[in-house]
């Protein structure tokens, strides 16, 4: 079915993209996720725009606790050495976020085929962001379609420094990499609203850069 502008609800998709924030506390721990649920916010992941790789994205859902838990480990490890490589403290919803990472109803991974490269050379940029501009969108969508159930999550792509160990647990194939992990679960009390950000006219340049909207 096709719609028209007129058939969209646009105050309630703006209010969805403008309070689609990362949700890491103040999650229903103890309340499974709804199966259909996950897999209709996923073929609504799949509708979105595509590159160079096509449809390459694959979703795992992981709901088993030990993986879970394995899982949670790694996560907890890597953010601590980022946390102290960066010399900056966790806050408290990261804190908050890893003392009950291993109890969240589902981690979502978005994983892709590896980019292919000449033996011996890496991506270039415009590669790269070629590449994962044609991945991204989907685990985006997701997380608005997520939202828009009421079901919190927050974007991490902190497994995807540790991607043998993440490959070994979810069982991926060779040949497959994880991008983005969504930890998720459905709300409860959290308060979604728009956050202070700049407006537009502060952050857009019109023709050349430094030159602003009329």
């Amino acid at each position: 079915m096709t719609l028209s502008p007129s058939d969209l609800h646009l105050p309630s998709v703006d209010w969805v993209l403008s309070t689609a924030r990362s949700i890491r506390r103040n999650l229903d721990f103890e309340r499974p996720l709804d199966m259909q649920e996950l897999l209709d916010c996923i073929d609504i992941a799949a509708q979105a725009p595509t590159g160079t790789i096509g449809e390459g994205w694959r979703f795992v859902i992981v709901m088993d606790p030990e993986p879970k838990a394995r899982l949670a480990k790694i996560y907890t490890e890597v953010l601590n050495e980022f946390s102290s490589m960066r010399g900056v403290p966790l806050k408290s919803s990261h804190q908050a976020l890893i003392s009950r990472l291993h109890d969240i109803p589902a981690m979502i991974f978005v994983c892709a085929a590896a980019p292919a490269t000449a033996p011996g050379s890496e991506m270039t940029l415009g590669q790269q962001i070629g590449y994962y501009g044609s991945t991204l969108p989907a685990a985006w969508s997701l997380m608005l379609a997520l939202r828009a159930r009421h079901i919190g999550s927050t974007w991490t792509s902190l497994l995807a420094s540790r991607q043998e160990e993440v490959a070994e647990i979810l069982g991926m194939p060779e040949g497959t990499i994880n991008l983005v992990m969504l930890p998720a679960g459905y709300m409860k009390g959290a308060v979604l609203k728009k956050a202070e950000r700049q407006p537009a006219r502060q952050i857009t340049f019109v023709d050349a850069w430094g030159q602003p909207p009329e």
